[in-house]
C-alpha cells in the first residue's frame, strides 16, 4: 500500500511539474508591439522607435529578462491608416503575451484609436505622436502613457523662437487633421497669453496635396514675417523645393514642427535646403552628450543600425523616447509582478525614480499626469550640412 501511495504521489508531482513547465513554455516571450507607419515611403520614425525599443529589450534580456521570461519586439504596419491600426490593435490585444503597444508619429491615427484602446484595455505607449488629446483623453482609467512632445509645448517653443528672431507677425501652415487643429489651438493660446504675437493668417492643406506654394504665398501676402509650419517630411519637401525657386526676398523663415524629422526630409529636399531658413523643434539629441548612459546607448545602437556616430542617428527623438519607455514598462512589470495589463497600467502610475536617457525622472507618471516629459526638454534645432539635426543655443524669450 505504501509503495502504491509513493508511486501515486510521485506521479502527481511529476504531472504538476510537467503542467507548470508546459504553462511556462506556452507563455512564451513577453511581447512589446509597435503599431506604426513602417510601410510609408521614406519613413524613418517607425524604424527609429523600433531601434530604441529593441536596444532596451536587448539590455533587459542580457540582464536576465523579466519574471523569468525574455522580451520580444514585434511590429505591425498601419501605414498611418486608422482602419489598419484598428485591425492591428484588435489582433494584438487578443494575444495574452502582448503587454503593451507602441504607436508611431501620426497623432490622427492614435486619437481615432482612443475609444478602441480603452475598450480593449490595451496599454498604449506613445514615443512620438504629439496631439495633446492623446493623453488628455478623458478616459478613466487612462491606458495611454507618453514620453514625447505635446503640441502645446512645441508651439510655445516655436512661437517664442520666432519672437526671439524679431518676428511679431506670423502665418501658420497646417494639415487639416487633428494634429493641425491641436497645433493651431496651442499657437493661438501662446500668442494671446504669452508672446503677444499676431497670427496674421492660418492656411490648411490636405495630406497628398501636390503643391503648397499657394497657401504659402497667401501667408506672405497677409504680411507674415515668418511661417509656423506643421508638416511631415513629404509636405515639407514640397514646400522647401517650391520656396527655393522664389526670389530670395520672398523666402520667409520656416519654424517647423518635428514631423518632418520622421522621414528622409533632408535627403529629399536636397540642394533646396541651402536656400531656405528652416528650424525645427526637438526634445533630444545625441550630439554633444558625453555621459556614460549616452555612450552606452550609442554603442548598443551600433549592433542594431551599424553606426554609433551621434550625428548619424536617424530620427533621434524616436530612438530615445522608445528606449526610455521600454525601460519604464519593464519597471512597471517588475513592480506589478505580472504582465497583466491592468496591473501594469496601475504600476506605471506609481513608479519610482528612473535615470532616463532623455532626462532623469523622479516620478515618470501619476494618475493625473500621463506625460513623462515637460516643456523644459523642448528646444529648436537646425539641419547641418551633413543632415545631422543640431540643437540651437537655448535662450530665454
Amino acid at each position: 500500500m505504501k509503495t502504491r501511495l509513493k508511486k501515486f504521489v510521485s506521479f502527481l508531482l511529476t504531472s504538476v511539474l510537467l503542467a507548470l513547465s508546459a504553462s511556462a513554455l506556452a507563455a512564451g516571450n513577453i511581447k512589446i508591439a509597435i503599431d506604426a507607419e513602417f510601410g510609408i515611403p521614406n519613413a524613418t520614425s517607425a524604424q527609429a522607435v523600433r531601434a530604441g525599443a529593441q536596444l532596451a529589450v536587448n539590455e533587459i534580456n542580457a540582464a536576465g529578462g523579466l519574471l523569468g521570461r525574455q522580451l520580444e519586439v514585434i511590429e505591425r504596419d498601419n501605414r498611418a491608416v486608422p482602419a489598419r491600426s484598428l485591425n492591428n490593435l484588435r489582433e494584438l490585444a487578443a494575444d495574452p503575451d502582448v503587454v503593451a503597444v507602441m504607436c508611431g508619429r501620426y497623432s490622427p491615427v492614435v486619437v481615432e484609436m482612443l475609444p478602441e484602446i480603452h475598450r480593449l484595455k490595451l496599454l498604449m505607449l506613445d514615443p512620438w505622436a504629439a496631439a495633446d488629446s492623446i493623453t488628455d483623453n478623458d478616459f478613466s482609467p487612462n491606458y495611454v502613457f507618453r514620453l514625447s512632445l505635446r503640441d502645446s509645448w512645441a508651439l510655445q517653443v516655436m512661437m517664442r523662437h520666432a519672437l526671439k528672431q524679431g518676428y511679431r507677425k506670423v502665418g501658420i501652415l497646417l494639415p487639416n487633421t487633428e494634429w493641425g487643429r491641436s497645433s493651431l489651438k496651442a499657437a493661438e493660446e501662446t500668442a494671446s497669453k504669452d508672446t503677444r504675437q499676431d497670427i496674421v493668417a492660418a492656411k490648411w492643406y490636405n495630406w497628398g496635396d501636390a503643391s503648397m506654394i499657394e497657401h504659402y504665398q497667401a501667408l506672405r501676402n497677409a504680411e507674415a514675417q515668418a511661417v509656423i509650419f506643421v508638416a511631415n517630411d513629404k509636405e515639407a519637401v514640397i514646400l522647401v523645393r517650391e520656396m527655393a525657386k522664389l526670389p530670395p526676398d520672398q523666402r520667409l523663415p520656416l519654424v517647423a514642427h518635428w514631423g518632418l524629422t520622421g522621414g528622409q526630409f533632408f535627403e529629399q529636399a536636397g540642394a533646396a535646403m541651402k536656400s531656405v531658413d528652416l528650424s525645427v523643434v526637438q526634445t533630444y539629441s545625441f550630439i554633444g552628450k558625453t555621459d556614460a548612459k549616452t555612450k552606452s546607448v550609442l554603442a548598443g545602437l551600433k549592433s542594431i543600425t551599424g553606426s554609433d556616430d551621434p550625428r548619424k542617428v536617424v530620427s533621434p527623438v524616436g530612438v530615445a523616447h522608445a528606449y526610455d519607455l521600454v525601460h519604464l514598462l519593464a519597471m512597471a512589470i517588475k513592480k506589478a509582478k505580472t504582465t497583466e495589463r491592468t496591473a501594469v497600467r496601475q504600476a506605471l502610475e506609481n513608479l519610482g525614480p528612473y535615470k532616463g536617457l532623455v532626462r532623469p525622472l523622479d516620478k515618470p507618471f501619476t494618475a493625473k499626469r500621463h506625460d513623462a516629459l515637460s516643456i523644459n526638454e523642448v528646444f529648436m534645432a537646425r539641419f547641418a550640412t551633413d543632415g545631422a539635426i543640431e540643437p540651437m543655443l537655448k535662450t530665454k524669450p
